[in-house]
């Protein structure tokens, strides 16, 4: 016994000091003498881990819970392993066990709210979230607090005032905004800076290129402040030869603030909204006389103080809700979105379609946005729908317990696996080509789509949504709308329901949609949401009236 616990010190020891390999290999060791020992099996999982090798990090934990199936350290590990490999069915179950075991744990519940909003599960993350905050460190206390301000606008049972109070909850731990900002320094073309975490993201910034390709250069010069990914990653975007291009990538907050400052910038834009929530203090530290948030706020930012104006239009932030935002909401006429493609796409293919045949209903959205509600609606849809499909394709369904737990939610409500196609990601050429097996596209909701809606419009598949509660719940409508296809937004729920319903059983639809479909990409080219010099000019003169 005394030399078990030799070798199991040794082991640990080497693991933590970051000599992974030999401790794989004392833990090895170990395993070929006394094939069971849990406390090798954990160790050995756990460095495996550490190690980057997943699957046999997943393996080991596996073989150790079948022998000690109430050990929790063993379900934390598989937990973690899975959520490392992005199957988060697989690691909500395995943080349930352990929650089983031990109900206080606060990051399992944290991590599993985390697992359940990647599954579409929204509302049970938020409650997650609020569980776990008071069984927290001092130093984690302030996860759950970011995680629900980012995920609560598409929880389904949220209003605006609750999306509010979440991220004034987060503010008050980032600090008050600075007194006063800079004035506006020398005269000459406007200093227009735009941040962003995504600027190497082509296909989800499409709405940012629009605009940056257009903007007038003798008025304004722009400035590219990019936090790029890990590795590294071109900028997918050709600047022009007067635009400057900062990489931030790693710089503090204060730092990026001083360099903005320096450079005289007289409007900073956030692009990243919550989806890249440490950078939202930058704008606390008011480094310019005006800033603006657009493209990826869709609700209120919730800091009293750090933006000048919040940039929406008619359809997604109507003039009277504007009490759940903490910043002024400026309106640019038609969509606040607008898109051009100016990189290789399929062909617009035939309508998959025919006379007397079933349709495919489908969505390209991610797994996130399908939350238990959409899938309600869906399978009504699919049981007053006899024969039609529904495709769905993502980047969560490549592991096959995603594909179980989406097929066992549908079943709750009726619907076989016949009834669905459930695919795993795709380069994005061949992603774009799946909406040519696609009839009619059903959004989200209450997070609607945005670049899935604008990509399923150019492949020419209309979307069929409905005119919800929130912003994110409207954006689909405001882009529908601006592109000449009003008659795809539904009033509400039930209509969407039963408009898709019509669809499916109306023997003239196959017919109206391959017209459809041939000439959609004609009729977005004549349509306000891709007229986007217009939008250049519309947005330039609202940042100019907001400066002194």
């Amino acid at each position: 016994m005394d030399e078990l616990i030799t070798a199991l010190r040794g082991a640990f020891a080497r693991r933590e000091a970051g000599r992974l390999p030999e401790a794989l290999a004392a833990y090895g060791a170990i395993l070929r003498a006394q094939p069971d020992e849990p406390r090798a099996l954990l160790g050995l999982a756990d460095t495996l881990h550490l190690a980057g090798e997943l699957g046999r990090a997943a393996e080991t934990y596996r073989r150790l819970l079948l022998l000690e199936p109430a050990l929790a350290g063993a379900w934390w590990g598989l937990g973690c392993t899975r959520t490392a490999q992005r199957d988060h069915a697989a690691a909500a179950e395995a943080y349930r066990r352990l929650l089983a075991l031990e109900p206080a744990h606060g990051m399992a519940l944290a991590n599993l709210g985390r697992s359940l909003f990647e599954l579409g599960d929204v509302d049970g993350a938020v409650h997650a979230f609020r569980a776990a905050q008071p069984l927290l460190p001092p130093e984690a206390a302030s996860l759950p607090l970011v995680n629900l301000a980012t995920i609560v606008p598409g929880a389904t049972s949220a209003t605006d005032a609750e999306v509010l109070e979440a991220r004034r909850d987060l503010a008050r731990t980032l600090g008050a905004a600075a007194p006063a900002p800079p004035v506006r320094g020398s005269a000459g073309p406007v200093r227009l800076g735009y941040v962003s975490a995504f600027f190497s993201a082509r296909n989800w910034m499409k709405p940012v290129w629009a605009l940056l390709r257009h903007h007038d250069r003798a008025r304004f010069q722009l400035h590219l402040f990019a936090d790029r990914p890990a590795g590294g990653g071109a900028l997918d975007f050709a600047p022009h030869p007067g635009d400057v291009v900062h990489d931030i990538t790693g710089l503090a907050n204060d730092a990026v603030a001083r360099q903005v400052r320096d450079l005289e910038i007289d409007v900073l834009v956030d692009l990243n909204g919550y989806s890249r929530p440490t950078r939202l203090p930058l704008f606390l530290l008011r480094p310019a006389p005006v800033q603006v948030a657009w493209f990826n706020m869709f609700a209120t930012s919730g800091l009293e103080g750090a933006f000048d104006a919040l940039v929406g239009d008619e359809h997604v932030a109507p003039t009277d809700q504007e009490g759940g935002y903490s910043e002024p909401i400026l309106r640019v006429a038609g969509s606040y979105l607008t898109f051009d493609v100016a990189y290789p796409v399929p062909d617009v293919a035939p309508a998959p379609g025919r006379a007397g045949e079933a349709l495919t209903f489908g969505c390209l959205a991610p797994q996130y946005k399908v939350t238990p509600e959409v899938i309600a609606s869906w399978s009504r849809i699919l049981v007053a729908s006899p024969g039609s499909r529904l495709f769905l394709k993502n980047r969560l369904l490549g592991t096959g317990s995603t594909r179980a737990y989406l097929r066992a939610q549908f079943a709750r409500h009726g619907i076989g696996p016949e009834r669905l196609v459930l695919e795993g990601p795709d380069e994005h050429f061949r992603f774009l080509a799946a909406y040519d097996r696609i009839d009619v596209a059903l959004d989200t909701f209450p997070y609607n789509g945005g670049t899935t809606t604008m990509e399923a419009l150019w492949q020419g598949v209309p979307v069929l949504t409905f005119r919800g509660d929130r912003w994110a719940a409207r954006i689909s409508a405001s882009l529908l709308r601006e592109a000449g296809l009003g008659e795809w937004v539904a009033c509400d729920r039930a209509d969407y329901e039963a408009r898709a319903i019509a669809l499916a059983t109306d023997p003239a639809t196959p017919a109206h949609l391959e017209e459809l479909r041939r000439g959609m990409r004609e009729r977005l080219a004549h349509a306000s949401v891709c007229d986007v010099e217009g939008f250049a000019r519309r947005m330039e003169e609202l940042y100019l009236t907001l400066l002194p």
